[in-house]
């Protein structure tokens, strides 16, 4: 039996054309493993779509899905919450556009699927995958505020500004970032810091490389730390903005 490979994706901002450039590069086997890293919607005009792909695959591989962010408005919403103005602002009117003429059927598909996505997932290796990060020196089961999971960017901040220099086992040593061997976050777009590439920071991945922007979608395989990109996700979709404004 082949070993299963691993591959973590990052934010998709309803790039819908984008994840599937990604998942077609990775050439993945029947028993790989793929988790996404949250933020299904908002942004590029394929959000919808976005959902049902992914629903799709969770049919053929092992998916785990993290909740991101965007993803909390959006289930606010179909499950006949307001919409969130801050959420419009931020890509969600693309989301409701794509979500029109929609089937009740395919709403409540669309409905379980965030309701059962999680907040973050730790496999047996000693790696946490998680939207944006905690807050915690006991670790994310620690968490007291659970919004931190999906907001949190104080945890990518610590690793990326960390001195290289100052070893694991010296007491200025960040005690989160001790808790696991590595940790895969999204939410924080490298292009940021003028990165178009996943980032690290001391032992955490940063995958969302802006796809919600003028970046790419990105997947990187956990063990050996290849990664895939899609084109420029703007180039995908002429004529829309995504979350350029």
């Amino acid at each position: 039996m082949q070993q299963q490979r691993t591959f973590v994706v990052g934010d998709i901002h309803g790039a819908l054309a984008a994840l599937q450039q990604v998942i077609a590069a990775l050439k993945l086997k029947d028993n790989d493993q793929l988790i996404f890293l949250g933020d299904y919607v908002d942004g590029w005009p394929e959000s919808a779509q976005v959902i049902d792909y992914l629903i799709e695959l969770d049919t053929q591989y092992d998916c785990i899905f993290i909740k991101g962010n965007h993803d909390l408005w959006c289930a606010e919403w179909l499950n006949g919450g307001a919409p969130d103005t801050t959420w419009l602002f931020h890509g969600g009117i693309a989301t409701v556009d794509s979500y029109k003429g929609i089937s009740a059927e395919r709403k409540l598909k669309h409905i379980a699927f965030f309701n059962k996505l999680i907040n973050y997932y730790e496999d047996d290796h000693s790696r946490l995958f998680i939207h944006a990060g905690f807050a915690s020196m006991h670790g994310p089961s620690k968490e007291p505020f659970e919004s931190n999971y999906s907001w949190d960017r104080t945890l990518w901040e610590v690793a990326r500004t960390m001195d290289t220099r100052i070893a694991k086992d010296s007491k200025l040593y960040p005690k989160r970032l001790l808790l696991y061997d590595e940790i895969f976050i999204g939410h924080t777009p490298t292009l940021y810091y003028d990165v178009e590439e996943p980032m690290q920071g001391c032992n955490v991945w940063n995958i969302d490389t802006g796809a919600a922007f003028y970046g790419k979608l990105s997947a990187m395989n956990v063990d050996t730390k290849q990664y895939w990109q899609s084109l420029i996700v703007q180039e995908l979709y002429p004529g829309h903005k995504g979350r350029n404004k």
